[in-house]
């Protein structure tokens, strides 16, 4: 990790000046996730920041599902990480390979692929 550096200390409303990412606290204590990389976790809450943003911007399908783009190269970049990790990650929440906490829908034609954060305090459909 390296020498310790030395952070100066907050002082009173300086530390309110951030704006954080937040983890939904069931992506840690419930057991549904308990196999899901902590890393994973970290994107999906990544993910979750995105939808406000896809709202305001009216990104919305023909059935009002709220949806995102997160192009890998951007989660690379974002996570510090190489696109192995970066589709590991990706594969991890997918409904194809992994937990089903997203849907990735391919639109080809040099298109984004469209990402659908689905709701992870719902229960899953069988």
């Amino acid at each position: 990790m390296g020498e310790a550096q030395h952070f100066p200390y907050y002082y009173g409303y300086e530390s309110e000046q951030f704006t954080f990412y937040r983890i939904p606290k069931l992506l840690v204590t419930d057991e549904r996730f308990q196999g899901l990389s902590t890393d994973a976790k970290l994107l999906y809450g990544l993910m979750l920041d995105r939808m406000s943003l896809s709202l305001k911007n009216g990104w919305l399908d023909e059935q009002g599902r709220v949806y995102i783009y997160f192009p890998a190269e951007e989660i690379m970049s974002v996570l510090h990480c190489r696109s192995e990790k970066a589709s590991k990650l990706l594969a991890e929440l997918d409904s194809k390979k992994g937990i089903g906490l997203i849907e990735r829908v391919r639109k080809g034609q040099g298109k984004p692929t469209t990402i659908y954060v689905k709701n992870f305090a719902g229960t899953p459909s069988f």
